[in-house]
């Protein structure tokens, strides 16, 4: 198992953590946390491994080969629930941010809504990511499917996705959240953006078909060229462990982070959401986050 023993200064906890394919928002959510857990935690060495993303995590977090790992909402929903595959446990250590989903195009494009964008070619992102399992639930609660409504690309890399936008490859990438690389490189590239999201009728049959996702709003400002808030739905993203990571080193991340949470933000803007209310808020019950998190959030009040 990744973890190493001991915890003493001089002798670290080495915790190997999971993100995702390079050019996504995983890998530079991975960065932050870790530079903001050694700074706050001397006691913990955290590890950065890229993978294919959430799909990947889950049985790599499974097998043992990671300590944490990042884990997109519906992906997390998929295996605590045990929807096309046995119920997972792995308990929660944080909730990251949560991931409104919509799509950009080019804002010289003709595209204007998602019904613009039926029969088009469009980057739904990289194979293992989260952000695919989100658009299909989306799309299906709209009557829509990824392969037979859409010309449905599937990348590599989720870095590749904006340059396919930007010289007219796909008509539009799939994402989600504040501050995700693929809509910030869009956004800052010579067409400029438009965001795309399901429209208020769209966003209640979506919500009525699938309970677990929840009404969520990008603020204006948020990238360039979103110039008014824009309503979608999405989910919590969270950092996962193994089954068997032990308590103590789960309460020193939980310390840890609720420490470091204005560092955090100050690295990342959409990690202002990772707190301790918050995992406790997201968590979509209170027994599965992990033990040696629920001893740190009882300490500091927030939990019972």
């Amino acid at each position: 198992m990744p973890t190493a023993a001991g915890g003493s200064a001089s002798q670290k906890t080495v915790v190997v953590l999971g993100t995702a394919t390079p050019g996504g928002g995983f890998p530079v959510y991975g960065a932050a946390l870790a530079e903001t857990i050694h700074e706050t935690e001397p006691t913990l060495a955290i590890e950065q491994r890229n993978t294919k993303g959430s799909t990947e995590n889950v049985p790599l977090l499974e097998a043992g080969r990671l300590d944490i790992a990042l884990v997109q909402g519906e992906v997390a929903h998929e295996a605590f629930n045990g929807i096309g595959r046995s119920p997972a446990n792995l308990p929660i250590v944080a909730a990251m941010y949560s991931t409104p989903g919509m799509f950009v195009v080019r804002a010289d494009s003709p595209y204007r809504t998602l019904h613009d964008l039926r029969a088009r070619p469009v980057a739904f992102g990289a194979r293992g990511s989260g952000l695919v399992i989100l658009a299909k639930y989306v799309l299906d609660g709209l009557g829509l499917d990824p392969e037979r409504d859409f010309q449905a690309v599937y990348l590599d890399r989720a870095g590749d996705g904006p340059a396919m936008v930007i010289d007219g490859r796909v008509a539009a990438l799939w994402g989600g959240g504040q501050g995700w690389p693929g809509f910030e490189a869009v956004a800052k590239g010579p067409a400029r953006a438009r965001f795309i999201a399901p429209a208020a009728d769209g966003i209640a049959r979506i919500l009525a078909k699938h309970a677990f996702l929840k009404s969520m709003t990008v603020p204006a400002g948020a990238y360039p060229g979103l110039a008014a808030p824009l309503a979608s739905v999405g989910s919590w993203s969270f950092v996962l462990a193994r089954p068997d990571l032990g308590d103590d080193v789960t309460y020193r991340l939980a310390r840890a982070l609720h420490r470091g949470e204005a560092a955090l933000a100050r690295r990342l803007p959409q990690a202002q959401e990772t707190t301790a209310a918050n995992t406790l808020a997201a968590a979509p019950h209170a027994d599965l986050i992990h033990r040696g998190v629920l001893r740190f959030l009882r300490e500091i009040g927030l939990a019972r």
